[in-house]
């Protein structure tokens, strides 16, 4: 029998997004171990079917597991906590970049992937790149998978010209991005579905021609040659 999100699962998360207090979560723990290890397996088993395309640094579904506790110090939104298991799978660094994060939530789960937060050296060269090879980033953009999966590219712009590149240059709205984002979504009929983690799955795989062209460019200098 195929793995899937068991609906008490969903259940769960809707009932404790209208009680998110302290006094109900400890009253219901049995149902939140139960259902925190329905998407341990599920993080588990997508972890082992990624791993025959890709590489992924993440040991294991446990790992990968956001915790379900709000850190409310600095938050206006006092809830203890956060209504949805969530994770993130990380590829084999150095080489291999972008990463993959996944959440199920009643009424809101999704998939996401790519580099939500570059660091500046990493940025320069992205944006190096992009203004030297615009065309091959068109293209990458406009792969019929990547369309079809997530649509078109999401992500933070900065609303000035980037630093040392031009105003007036051909992918200048491209080049104002500092986030290189790729989100879909599923309703809650689609992840109780016995395909769902294959869905997944394949929704991942789409993205790699842009992961392993990130990955050369991260790897190697504005010559081509590997980075030390």
């Amino acid at each position: 029998m195929s793995f899937v999100i068991q609906k008490s699962t969903l259940d769960f998360l809707k009932k404790l997004s209208s009680h998110n207090d302290r006094e109900w979560f400890n009253k219901h723990k049995e149902e939140y171990l139960q259902a925190q290890q329905n998407a341990i397996e599920f993080a588990d088993r997508l972890i082992g079917l990624m791993n025959k395309h890709d590489q992924i640094e993440t040991p294991s579904g446990k790992k990968s597991l956001y915790r379900i506790y709000n850190d409310v110090r600095f938050s206006k939104d006092k809830s203890p906590y956060n209504p949805r298991f969530a994770g993130y799978l990380r590829r084999h660094k150095p080489l291999l970049r972008g990463g993959y994060y996944w959440w199920i939530k009643s009424g809101a789960s999704r998939v996401s992937c790519g580099f939500a937060y570059p660091n500046p050296e990493d940025l320069k060269r992205i944006r190096s790149d992009i203004r030297d090879n615009f065309d091959a980033w068109t293209k990458l953009l406009r792969a019929k998978a990547i369309l079809t999966n997530f649509g078109t590219m999401e992500g933070e712009k900065v609303t000035t010209t980037p630093k040392g590149f031009d105003k007036d240059d051909p992918a200048i709205d491209l080049l104002r991005y500092k986030q290189f984002w790729f989100t879909r979504s599923f309703t809650d009929k689609e992840v109780l579905a016995p395909g769902f983690l294959n869905r997944v799955d394949k929704t991942f795989k789409s993205i790699r021609p842009l992961f392993d062209y990130m990955s050369d460019v991260l790897s190697t200098d504005l010559n081509g040659e590997p980075i030390n």
